[in-house]
């Protein structure tokens, strides 16, 4: 398959997306790497590329279209507004020291569909739109929501720091799991005796006299009661048809009330597919499918993958970012809700996708 196949079909779905309303947008390939580093931490470096400029310092090759594209509308976008773009991104795929038998693409075509706006169904409308387009390709539609798991985590009786850590670790699993168990453990007893030894290492001793008295602190913490690790586990693993997920999720929120608002709102975007005429009953709802994609999604999340390619990223994807939009707008004193997801206009063309839905 060669980059002028791939641009072709990338182009079918960058005119759906401008028929959508979009304006097109082309970001810079290079970005400053410090926004980058600054909402995603060092684990970023593990993923992206990264290069050194004499002039402007630790620079990283694109490696997604979202932070740029919400900057440049914090700086001069209208409301609300609508962005469309197409172009490649870099992402370290591979671990480890030998060459996988079927490595994965480190640089590889998006497009993208962007939508800044206060409007209820923008959710609806973002999947609607990315469910017309792909219709033919007969994918998987999943959906998920990190609200209800954040809000869940957000109602557990823990301490703001125990509460601050899950949050920080929710997408990463493994990590969320090993906490979830140690704050459910009891706390083990840490000495720090008084020593006469000068302090050595690079934090000064107000640092380390904290750190001591945030280990004091955790120590002294009640274990998180059982029952609610075993609602927390309830909920995180429900998975299925949308309708059913939204029946299973309206009786946990019985025992979980902080989520309810978020059930709610899972039921209006339900009811606003269905207007739109899509049978929800179609769509797979995973209550863990937003812990798997990109960290500053913090609303509905979505996906759309190809049956039998368990080997393939999802074709497309997708969520709403609202706190990421805040956090890049503060500088301008902007914050506006936004969702947004991207096409993957290789895979698109494997599975054959020539001739797109009825959106293109």
């Amino acid at each position: 398959m060669s980059k002028r196949e791939k641009q072709a079909i990338g182009q079918q779905i960058l005119a759906a997306f401008r028929a959508a309303g979009a304006e097109e947008v082309a970001p810079d390939l290079l970005l400053p790497a410090e926004t980058l580093l600054d909402l995603y931490g060092e684990d970023i470096r593990a993923r992206a590329y990264v290069t050194q400029d004499p002039i402007r310092g630790e620079m990283m090759l694109r490696p997604d279209f979202t932070v740029p594209v919400v900057q440049m509308h914090m700086a001069s976008g209208a409301e609300p507004a609508r962005y469309c773009y197409l172009g490649e991104v870099f992402r370290k795929q591979d671990h480890g020291e030998t060459r996988p038998e079927h490595p994965r693409d480190n640089e590889y075509l998006q497009a993208g569909f962007e939508l800044f706006a206060r409007d209820p169904d923008a959710d609806a409308e973002v999947f609607a739109l990315f469910h017309d387009i792909l219709a033919p390709l007969k994918l998987q539609a999943s959906m998920g929501d990190m609200d209800l798991l954040m809000d869940a985590v957000r109602a557990l009786p823990l301490s703001g720091a125990r509460r601050a850590a899950l949050l920080h670790h929710i997408w990463r699993p493994r990590r969320f799991a090993k906490a979830l168990a140690r704050f459910a453990a009891p706390a083990e007893a840490r000495s720090f005796p008084e020593t006469a030894a000068p302090w050595t290492g690079l934090r000064s001793p107000a640092e380390m006299q904290a750190r001591i008295d945030r280990l004091r602190s955790d120590a002294a913490e009640a274990p998180l009661p059982p029952q609610w690790v075993e609602r927390l586990e309830r909920l995180f693993a429900i998975q299925a048809p949308a309708p059913e997920a939204l029946r299973q999720l309206r009786g946990l929120a019985a025992e979980i009330p902080d989520i309810a608002e978020a059930v709610d709102r899972l039921e209006r975007n339900l009811a606003a597919l269905s207007a739109r005429g899509i049978d929800v009953s179609q769509v797979h709802f995973d209550a863990s499918h937003g812990r798997h994609t990109m960290e500053y999604y913090d609303g509905m999340t979505f996906s759309f993958a190809a049956a039998g390619r368990t080997d393939w990223p999802p074709v497309a994807s997708g969520g709403r970012y609202d706190a990421l939009a805040a956090v890049l707008g503060q500088a301008q004193g902007r914050s506006i809700p936004a969702v947004g997801g991207i096409i993957r206009p290789g895979l698109v063309y494997e599975l054959g996708g020539q001739v797109l839905g009825k959106a293109a």
